[in-house]
């Protein structure tokens, strides 16, 4: 199940040892419900090496904006604490496994 990342545990995250995905969504986001299965998937098949994390931007303005989320959803991939890439839009399974894998 991917993590709750909120304003107040996400540079907590980031700054671990593993990997982190961030899929930045909301409620009433209809893409952001397509991807939320292929997320959930993801972070169950990769619970072990990387962290897979959502941030709901209604609820979590500092991170939102820190990173100037201005479209949803936005995935981004960070390693060694460094934000290595961004996707914006739904995503497909094999594109996110690709990128999930890059960061291994």
């Amino acid at each position: 199940m991917a993590t709750e990342i909120t304003d107040s545990n996400w540079e907590a995250l980031v700054a671990g040892d593993k990997p982190v995905v961030i899929d930045f969504w909301a409620e009433w986001c209809g893409p952001c419900r397509a991807i939320s299965p292929i997320v959930e998937e993801v972070a169950q098949e990769y619970a072990d090496k990387v962290v897979i994390g959502k941030v709901n931007v209604d609820d979590n303005a500092k991170i939102t904006i820190h990173f100037g989320i201005k479209n949803i959803p936005t995935l981004l991939f960070f390693k060694n604490g460094e934000l290595t890439d961004k996707h914006v839009g739904a995503i497909r399974k094999p594109e996110l496994i690709e990128k999930v894998n890059k960061l291994i």
